[in-house]
């Protein structure tokens, strides 16, 4: 997602009935694309300056309301359009998947009575309806707030001040909280009364969780049920074979997660909806007597209709999450052309597991971007390091008692400093060093596809983050290509050898964990012999659910795949676990 590539998402394909998630990390960028909509749409626009006494949450509620807004009036447009070949309403029903609405529609077609027809149509039109403008708050990245000097108090930080927006704004939607657990945050919840139920029970903002296992899930969804808050969704999502930042787990793999929540998740309500009543009677709230529903979605790596439709069936998801092939369908995300013809270009040596988060977390990136061939350069010019513009991630103590971005000048100089005094054997060194350079300035250049595109900042050098299972794609796609894609009605893979998405992810597993032996054999981690034991162990067992379970997922492929999981054992088994206890 970025913060960026879905930026006014909602503006292309809402009206579709396609839901998207907007992030809310980028207030600068919010503020920016506001002024941009308004001048483009004839609304009325008036800035939020810095020295608003809330301007991040203002301007989050400003352009949100202005989604809102905007896309209403596209529902009214689209409504009122006629069944003519290429009008509005008819690419809506044509991008639809095989359904009993998709068959009405035909019927439709296929009716010649004119009164017939026009009834049959004016009932279509009732059934139109926009997809969600979901937004996404990263919560570990929750900064805390200065006014000349003075803390502000927490209300203010960075994650609280982006859900006060939402919270604020008139959206009907879900915010999707990533990245962990944060109690704060979560606790700050119970401040908005949209994310309670009304008099019949429904909510009018909802809580999605994205989660790596089930016990997270269930942990995260108890600490909100005992406020009185329901999780609405759990979204599943592979630890490394995802877009962006990636979250690993300790060698735990997507189909054994899975499976554990199709095994549970009817347990997991019941047991969250009973804790749930309880806080809501401590509250003076009415009680929910039906179960609340629990969705359990999936994303991560998903390339094909078959892999799909596994998913939705076996698994019984509730829905699939599509992200990195959009990155090439410019009717629905904001990519600069220069970026669109490297996505396209991009092959397995252009796509890589990097250091550049200033989090300290794994993310994906694209060699040939601007942001990291401007990285490199400012490297060999021997001046490392960005200027630090925005300063969402400046999260970083070890070099001051100001916290700072590791990206920024100013801590990759200071540490390079540091690391010359520091005792370490020349590999060590290398590593650490390598690890330094290798932060980028992703609060900035993030969004560097949509400012890029609109002219709003043309010099930017554009950050991108693709999942590697961008490398099956070589092409810039429409909206229709794609979804006929998903829906099995073309094919736009473009590598005939790709693998299957739990083989892709357990490959990705296995190079990551030889990085993690590796670490550890220069000292260069805290992971212990006992933590790359259990990391190994998990994999394996991984590997014993994928091969039981091989004529149910696998069918025509079983054969290759078969061999590819015994190949990737094997190689699993020759990583040698020397390390420092």
């Amino acid at each position: 997602m970025g913060t960026g590539f879905t930026i006014d998402t909602p503006l292309r394909v809402a009206r579709y009935g396609i839901s998207s998630v907007i992030s809310l990390v980028d207030d600068v960028l919010i503020e920016q694309m506001r002024k941009y909509h308004c001048d483009t749409t004839g609304e009325s626009y008036e800035e939020i300056p810095d020295s608003d006494g809330d301007a991040r949450a203002n301007r989050i509620t400003a352009y949100l309301n202005l989604l809102g807004r905007l896309v209403k009036k596209q529902m009214e447009a689209l409504r009122e359009s006629p069944f003519e070949e290429d009008s509005e309403i008819t690419r809506y029903f044509r991008l639809l998947p095989e359904s009993r609405l998709k068959n009405e529609y035909y019927v439709m077609l296929g009716t010649t009575n004119p009164e017939k027809k026009a009834l049959i149509q004016a009932e279509l039109r009732k059934r139109v309806v926009p997809g969600s403008i979901d937004v996404n708050i990263m919560t570990k990245l929750d900064r805390e707030r200065y006014n000349r000097g003075d803390k502000l108090p927490p209300e203010f930080s960075d994650a609280r001040s982006a859900l006060r927006g939402f919270a604020r704004s008139t959206l009907n939607s879900s915010i999707v909280c990533s990245a962990g657990m944060n109690r704060g945050f979560y606790s700050y919840f119970t401040d908005f009364e949209d994310f309670f139920p009304d008099a019949e029970g429904s909510l009018r903002k909802k809580i999605i969780l994205k989660v790596s296992d089930f016990r997270s899930a269930e942990i995260q969804g108890k600490f909100l049920a005992k406020r009185g808050l329901w999780v609405s969704e759990y979204r599943i999502e592979s630890g490394l074979n995802c877009g962006g930042h990636a979250f690993p787990t300790k060698g735990m793999l997507l189909g054994p997660i899975m499976e554990e929540f199709r095994e549970k998740r009817r347990e997991l309500a019941e047991k969250l909806h009973d804790i749930y009543n309880d806080a809501l009677d401590a509250l003076g709230r009415s009680r929910i007597n039906e179960a609340s529903d629990v969705k359990i979605t999936a994303q991560g790596g998903i390339g094909t209709a078959d892999e799909n439709t596994m998913l939705l069936e076996y698994y019984k998801v509730d829905g699939t999450g599509w992200g990195t092939p959009f990155l090439l369908v410019p009717e629905v995300v904001s990519v600069d052309e220069a970026h669109l013809a490297k996505i396209a270009a991009a092959g397995d040596k252009d796509v890589f597991l990097s250091g550049s988060s200033p989090l300290g977390v794994p993310f994906w990136n694209l060699h040939s971007s601007a942001s990291e061939e401007t990285r490199r350069k400012r490297i060999a010019e021997n001046r490392p390091g960005s200027p630090c513009r925005k300063g969402y991630l400046m999260l970083d103590t070890e070099i001051s008692e100001e916290p700072v971005c590791r990206a920024s000048a100013k801590y990759q100089r200071r540490r390079l400093t540091m690391l010359n005094e520091e005792n370490h054997s020349p590999e060590q060194h290398s590593a650490l060093k390598a690890d330094i350079l290798g932060k980028s300035c992703l609060c900035h250049d993030l969004a560097g596809g949509a400012v890029v595109k609109y002219g709003i900042d043309p010099g930017a050098t554009t950050a991108i983050c693709p999942g590697p299972n961008i490398v099956n794609f070589s092409k810039i796609i429409s909206l229709q290509e794609m979804v006929d894609h998903i829906y099995d009605r073309i094919s736009l893979i473009s590598n005939p050898e790709r693998p299957n998405l739990f083989v892709r992810e357990l490959m990705l597993y296995i190079d990551y964990f030889k990085e993690e032996v590796e670490k550890s054999s220069l000292d260069l981690t805290n992971r212990t012999q006992k933590y790359l034991n259990e990391f190994r162990e998990n994999l394996l067992d991984g590997i014993d659910y994928y091969m039981e379970l091989a004529d149910e997922f696998f069918e025509e492929q079983k054969e290759r795949i078969v061999g590819d999981i015994n190949a990737l054992k094997a190689e699993l088994d020759s990583i040698p676990l020397a390390v420092t206890v």
